[in-house]
């Protein structure tokens, strides 16, 4: 094994560990049972991720990078804008009832409880998280929308949305509040809000 392939291991190994420590103890994991788990020291955890904090900030990019390429699959290219929120409403929807749905929402809670313990991480969270949605801007910007096309502006202001939508929805599905949110109640409610926000850009322009 080469000494990159040995980093590797070592660093998905860590990156495991830290999801089951992590997903059970929030901000008060312990470095030592995270290495401990992986059979490794917490010199290795300092050596790859520089801190704890860094250590879940890469938990937290490597936990949704699949959710991202799987988003990009599930609204193809050619799809005016509503018709790409549309479908990316009705992903976000069917996700809600994958097995993972409740150790998905239950690290969403935690890290957001680590956030507010810890605003040093909170930010770097924040900042890993815009980094991520730069994929969901790029999604949207070009598509054709009341024959105009969606600009990187207009498409960052339409994800921020659309992702406190969906959090929000996405909590109230599994705890029962909101017993009527079929795909097609996700997919209303994400092509009004779409088509509201690119008629404010237009009396925006406008004024």
């Amino acid at each position: 094994m080469t000494r990159a392939e040995a980093r590797e291991r070592n660093r998905r190994a860590l990156l495991d560990a830290a999801l089951q420590v992590v997903s059970r103890d929030g901000y008060r994991a312990r470095l030592e049972e995270i290495a401990e788990r992986a059979g490794l020291t917490t010199g290795a955890i300092y050596s790859l991720f520089g801190s704890k904090n860094g250590l879940v900030v890469a938990l937290v990019a490597d936990y949704q990078r699949p959710h991202y390429e799987e988003i990009e699959q599930a609204v193809p290219a050619g799809l005016a804008l509503l018709e790409a929120v549309d479908a990316f409403a009705r992903y976000y929807r069917r996700s809600c009832d994958a097995p993972d749905a409740p150790s998905r929402l239950s690290l969403q809670i935690t890290l957001l409880d680590m956030a507010l313990h810890d605003p040093d991480l909170g930010s770097r969270l924040a900042e890993s998280v815009r980094s991520q949605e730069n994929h969901l801007i790029a999604l949207f910007t070009g598509r054709t929308q009341d024959g105009s096309t969606v600009t990187p502006h207009q498409a960052r202001r339409l994800v921020t949305a659309l992702r406190a939508l969906f959090v929000g929805l996405g909590q109230g599905v599994p705890l029962g509040l909101a017993p009527d949110a079929d795909e097609q109640y996700f997919a209303d409610a994400a092509r009004a809000l779409a088509s509201g926000m690119a008629r404010v850009d237009d009396e925006t322009d406008a004024s």
